[in-house]
């Protein structure tokens, strides 16, 4: 791994921590600019699934990969980076197989988005292969948790656990894809790479 890759597995974790902190939000210009000005709409999402791709699409798959490997360690370990906190005991939360999924995801999308020069519509793909991926691990882990009693399966039923965790911030994370393209192109194409 060359020191480049490990600057960008660094910046991946260190984007992925500060992802799960931060809200996601779009902003709009409003119809009547002089009297409301920017409007702010929150996504009522984090942007975590939005930096893990954004570090695949700068950094590569092994970036990427490494980036997430040392972010589920950590909130295995000892720090509590997760959206709930961290320590062992997170294996058993419905959510843990979304991040158990950021690291296929990760280097599915860091694969794609380099295997041609940036363009909108690969990075935007790979964006969206790397989020489908996120979820269809985090979606087997939930059924497998559910089947094997893993989870409080008296809290929450399996299908109103899948509606939470994938349909529901699925609009919003979409919307993140979008900016995660933009973003990427832009800083790929500044840099020449």
């Amino acid at each position: 791994m060359s020191p480049t890759e490990l600057l960008w597995a660094l910046i991946g974790l260190l984007l992925t921590i500060g992802g799960t902190l931060v809200e996601a939000s779009i902003a709009s210009p409003a119809w009547i600019w002089s009297q409301q000005g920017i409007q702010v709409f929150p996504l009522h999402t984090s942007f975590q699934v939005g930096a893990v791709l954004l570090s695949s699409c700068l950094g590569g798959k092994y970036a990427a990969l490494l980036s997430q490997l040392a972010y589920l360690l950590l909130g295995l370990t000892w720090l509590p980076v997760f959206t709930g906190g961290g320590g062992l005991e997170y294996l058993r939360e419905p959510s843990f197989g979304y991040l158990l999924g950021f690291l296929p995801g990760a280097w599915l999308c860091g694969a794609l988005a380099f295997r041609s020069p940036p363009q909108l519509e690969t990075l935007g793909f790979s964006c969206l292969a790397g989020l489908g991926l996120i979820h269809a691990v985090g979606l087997a882990y939930l059924g497998l948790s559910y089947g094997l009693g893993w989870v409080g399966t008296e809290s929450i039923p399996l299908v109103q656990a899948a509606v939470n965790f994938t349909l529901a911030p699925l609009l919003a994370q979409l919307a993140i894809v979008c900016a995660v393209t933009l973003t990427a192109y832009g800083l790929r194409r500044l840099r020449f790479y």
